[in-house]
C-alpha cells in the first residue's frame, strides 16, 4: 500500500472532526456571503434589466443550495449514508446548473435579437469586484479542507464557489464596458459565457467529478493506479 492511501486511511478521527468543523465554518460563510449576492445581483438586474446580473444572482442561489446540502451532509456518520447524500448533493447541483443555463442562454438570446436592452448598473459593479476579491480564498480553504477529508461533495462545492471568481471577472467585463462605452450587447454576451461555464460545472456534477479521495481511502487503487498525500489517484479533478 502506498504511503499516500496510507496516510488518507490513517486520518485520525481528531483531524477529522477538525475539517469538519472548518467545512462547516467555510460553508456558513460561502451561504452567508452568496445569499448578500444573491439579493443584491438580483435586484440591480431586475432594475437594469442585465441578463448577465440575473444570471450571476440565480449561480449565488445555487452555491446556497449546495453549500446547505453539503453542511446536511456533514452530520451523519454512516459511512454508506453519507456517500447517498453526496451522491444526491451532486445531482441537485448539476440538474441546478444545467436550469440556470438555459434560462440566461434563452435570455441571452432574447436581448441579443432586440427584444430587450440592459443599462448599466453601478452596484452590479461594485458586488462583482467584492466577489472577485473574495471568492479566491474561500474556495482555496474549502478546497484543501474537502480535499484531505475525502469528500467529493465539499471539493465541487469549492470548484462552484470557485466558479463564482470567473463568473465574477466576465460579469464585470461585461458590466463596465456597457457603462463607459455603451456596449449594450456586452451585457448579454457576457451571460452567454456564463452559461457555457454553467453547462460544463453541471455535467462535471453530474458524473461526481470532484475528489476521488472517497473511494480511494476505501479501496486501494487498481494496480498501476499511482496515490498522492490526500489519497487520489492521478487524474483526480480534486488533485489538480
Amino acid at each position: 500500500m502506498s504511503a499516500g492511501i496510507s496516510l488518507s486511511l490513517g486520518l485520525s478521527p481528531a483531524r477529522r472532526d477538525t475539517l469538519t468543523r472548518r467545512v462547516r465554518l467555510l460553508v456558513a460563510a460561502t451561504i452567508t456571503y452568496n445569499v448578500i449576492e444573491a439579493i443584491v445581483a438580483l435586484t440591480a438586474g431586475a432594475l437594469a434589466s442585465s441578463t448577465a446580473l440575473i444570471g450571476f444572482g440565480l449561480d449565488s442561489v445555487i452555491e446556497v443550495s449546495s453549500a446547505a446540502a453539503v453542511a446536511w451532509q456533514f452530520p451523519a456518520r454512516d459511512h454508506a449514508v453519507r456517500q447517498a447524500r453526496e451522491q444526491r448533493t451532486l445531482r441537485i447541483t448539476a440538474v441546478s446548473f444545467f436550469a440556470l443555463a438555459a434560462y440566461v442562454s434563452v435570455d441571452a438570446v432574447r436581448a441579443l435579437t432586440g427584444t430587450g436592452e440592459a443599462e448599466g448598473s453601478l452596484p452590479g459593479i461594485v458586488i462583482a469586484a467584492l466577489s472577485l476579491a473574495i471568492m479566491p480564498f474561500l474556495s482555496a480553504a474549502q478546497r484543501r479542507a474537502g480535499r484531505e477529508l475525502g469528500s467529493a461533495s465539499a471539493v465541487a462545492d469549492s470548484k462552484q464557489t470557485l466558479l463564482c471568481t470567473y463568473l465574477s471577472a466576465v460579469l464585470l467585463i461585461g458590466l463596465v464596458l456597457n457603462v463607459t462605452l455603451g456596449w449594450s450587447w456586452a451585457d448579454p454576451i457576457a451571460a452567454l459565457v456564463i452559461a457555457t461555464i454553467a453547462i460544463k460545472e453541471g455535467r462535471d456534477a453530474w458524473q461526481g467529478k470532484g475528489c476521488c479521495a472517497t473511494p480511494a481511502a476505501a479501496t486501494a487503487p487498481a494496480a498501476g493506479a499511482e496515490a498522492d498525500a490526500c489519497g487520489c489517484r492521478s487524474g483526480c479533478d480534486c488533485c489538480n
